[in-house]
């Protein structure tokens, strides 16, 4: 019951596992099934829902047989462990032989029809995923489960040597009664999703909820309540409301549309909560309709009604879609931290020029940039006191913009051209032609770019022509509704001239002293574009699998209370998507260049070390500037851990701003980079450096008093063999 994501994807970008004991992957594997199951990915969840279904023996060998069967004809017919290692193809195979072992007593003919049914399962599973991801973009989720285990208790009607397992007496039926209703039914329903509806394993499973995901805790508590209680208003008994096992699709709703397919914020929860309210009439049709077939609805409510929202807000492009994979606290966590590091938009467009420009007008300009048109911008050229001409103005050529170059803010094709209209004496507008003369380009990526108001005769394209970001395009005029000579641009999808424009961004420029590495500037501000220098180029490009070695020093007991004194290795790796990474045994770094800046990604596992390098330096941009400043933000769960993290993370859920962690830095020199790390939450503040090695990506490493200092080879090979990382310092000798 995974969000809508496609799991090959998710294989291809996954780093490469340690290696293994061959019979350890493949138990992990089956492991996450269970899990899978709760939202959740990782073997030893898996392994507590696996523990808890022994509490009903026959439903725990069914389902492992099921799942079994399943995963062996996976691999028979040529799966990769790499696509089976998530769960994401064997938790419907679960679901089915827990099923079975819920209905039926375990014999031989039991365990064949538990074969069967597991691997039909998984068929089904590959096949509707193939289908419905494709065409619709939605995820699977339990609907093969639903499928093959109603079509299995049909069947059973005409197999006469099938023993019904509920005439056997249950070992914890005795203890049902020691819970009050109004909570009992809650943990029964959450046992109920594995076919073991008792309180004792209902129990266990919030409490590994409630440590693995307080958010999906408190959603399938609120689901369950709110679905609950709206059953028992429409129906008069909270009694039958509560008593009522298929209220477990409350709990999966509400868990899948509040924390999984949505980025958790209080808009997903009430979205979530209305779900399971609209789902009671459903659940209670269902119920009726199926009764008469001796069939339960199993999880028909839940799929129906998650998918159908998923769907529905996909189309409206609903801006919480969650887009990651993870608990809810890391979904909420990566959205937030990425919506203050990437602010501008997906259509980005290099400045049209050199040098430096002002804004003249921008989105929702108060004169031309109003109604289809607003998002565009205007730029001008001033001089030091803000004046755009030389003299009284009265000439074209009095004015700084007037015959500039104007480059392509995109790399695409010349769709249209014109070059003929004259420029208009300052003070008149041509209204007859609005867009003057005027270059419209259509981007690789699916969209169009006009850049209007070009000297006549100066364009240097033709229609048909591809162009580079950066090629010369022809030079700054006035003609069409322009006053006075300017650059006009706009994005569009279609290609006329004129058509209603789209948002759009820029890339990699300085706006007063400050680096953007991706937005929009304010009116009146002025901007230089910078494109990357090969010799920052060449100082952060990092050979693969090479090995960076440092001597890690003064460590930081508040900050990072794990971390050890000792030498410190880094070897550069690459995952299957190409995105390299920084790997120092107990962690990895990801890192990148993208658009005339180098970032960290994200960083995993909890090396204190790396944890400090993502704070130290999350970005730099790839061209100097004395004094150049810029921000960034990284995820709270860089300095932070524990329970402190998880209430952060809770907390951010209503409060985003809460939590956040800024990262202010700038140029001391060009090879230094002097900055802060904020937390305001923390109330802490660290103090930064970094030095750039001239080559070879970094020198050294400070943050607050712990400090990593590059290791040359020589050194290395003249000193005695030091203290490995990580190796605690009362061993030493």
């Amino acid at each position: 019951m995974r969000p809508a994501f496609d799991p090959e994807d998710l294989a291809r970008s996954a780093p490469p596992a340690p290696a293994a004991h061959p019979v350890g992957t493949h138990l992990k594997a089956i492991l996450s099934s269970y899990s899978e199951i709760l939202f959740l990915r990782g073997w030893g969840m898996g392994a507590v829902i696996l523990a808890v279904t022994a509490l009903a023996p026959n439903v725990a060998g069914a389902g492992l047989v099921a799942v079994l069967a399943a995963y062996v004809f996976a691999r028979f017919i040529g799966l990769r462990t790499v696509f089976l290692e998530s769960g994401f193809y064997t938790y419907n195979p679960l679901l089915v032989g827990l099923s079975i072992g819920y209905l039926f007593r375990l014999t031989p003919l039991t365990l064949f029809f538990t074969v069967t049914a597991g691997i039909a399962a998984f068929v089904l599973t590959h096949a509707l995923f193939s289908a419905v991801w494709h065409y619709l973009r939605l995820p699977v989720l339990s609907l093969p489960f639903v499928l093959v285990s109603s079509a299995t208790y049909l069947a059973a009607g005409n197999y006469s040597n099938l023993y019904v397992d509920s005439l056997y007496p249950r070992p914890v039926a005795a203890l049902e009664t020691l819970v009050p209703l109004w909570i009992g039914g809650f943990l029964r329903s959450l046992g109920a999703i594995f076919f073991v509806p008792s309180w004792i394993a209902g129990a266990v499973l919030a409490g590994a909820l409630l440590v693995r995901s307080r958010i999906l805790f408190l959603l399938a508590a609120g689901g369950y309540y709110v679905g609950t209680l709206t059953l028992a208003t429409l129906g008069g008994s909270a009694s039958a409301a509560f008593t009522d096992l298929n209220a477990f699709n409350f709990i999966l709703i509400a868990m899948a549309l509040g924390g999984v397919f949505l980025v958790p914020t209080g808009r997903s929860y009430l979205l979530a909560l209305i779900a399971v309210m609209t789902s009671t009439v459903l659940l209670s049709s269902a119920e009726i309709f199926w009764s008469r077939w001796g069939v339960p609805v199993f999880a028909f409510p839940f799929n129906v009604v998650t998918l159908t929202f998923v769907y529905v807000l996909a189309l409206v492009e609903f801006p919480l879609l969650a887009k990651g994979v993870g608990t809810p606290e890391e979904i909420l966590d990566e959205h937030l931290t990425g919506s203050l590091r990437y602010p501008g938009s997906v259509r980005t467009l290099a400045l049209p020029f050199s040098g430096e420009w002002t804004i003249w007008q921008g989105f929702d300009g108060p004169w031309t940039h109003q109604g289809p048109w607003r998002y565009a911008y205007d730029f001008v050229v001033t001089g030091e006191s803000g004046e755009t001409h030389r003299g009284d103005g009265h000439r074209l050529e009095d004015y700084l913009a007037f015959r500039k170059p104007v480059l392509s803010p995109v790399k695409g094709r010349v769709v249209t051209v014109v070059d003929d209209l004259q420029d208009n004496p300052v003070g008149t507008t041509d209204r007859t032609h609005n867009w003057g003369n005027l270059v419209v380009l259509r981007d690789e990526r699916g969209f169009h770019v006009e850049i209007s108001h070009f000297a006549r005769g100066s364009i240097r394209v033709e229609e048909g022509a591809w162009v580079e970001r950066g090629a010369l395009l022809g030079l700054c005029g006035n003609s069409g509704y322009s006053p006075q000579p300017h650059i006009h641009v706009q994005a569009q999808l279609g290609e006329r001239i004129g058509d209603p424009t789209v948002p759009f961004s820029f890339l990699a420029f300085r706006s007063g002293d400050r680096f953007v590495a991706n937005d929009v500037p304010p009116v009146g501000e002025a901007v230089e574009a910078l494109p990357p220098e090969k010799a920052l180029v060449n100082r952060m490009a990092m050979v693969l699998d090479e090995v960076h070695r440092f001597r890690v020093t003064g460590c930081d007991r508040a900050r990072f209370p794990s971390l050890q004194e000792g030498e410190l290795d880094l070897t550069v790796r690459m995952a299957p998507d190409s995105t390299f990474y920084l790997d120092s045994g107990r962690g990895r770094l990801y890192f990148g260049t993208h658009e005339g800046t180098w970032y960290v990604y994200r960083v995993e596992g909890r090396d204190p070390c790396l944890q400090a390098l993502f704070l130290a330096l999350p970005r730099l941009p790839l061209a100097y500037r004395p004094g150049l400043r810029w921000q960034d933000h990284v995820p709270s769960g860089v300095v932070t851990s524990g329970v402190r993290r998880a209430l952060i993370r809770l907390v951010r859920s209503f409060a985003p701003r809460l939590g956040t962690v800024r990262v202010d830095l700038e140029f001391a020199d060009e090879g230094r980079i002097r900055g802060s790390v904020t937390s305001g939450i923390l109330r802490r503040q660290w103090d930064t450096e970094v030095v750039l090695h001239p080559f070879r990506g970094l020198e050294s490493v400070r943050v607050g008093d712990l400090h990593m200092e590059r290791i040359d080879e020589t050194e290395t090979k003249q000193q005695p063999a030091p203290e490995r990382y990580g190796e605690p310092i009362s061993s030493r000798g």
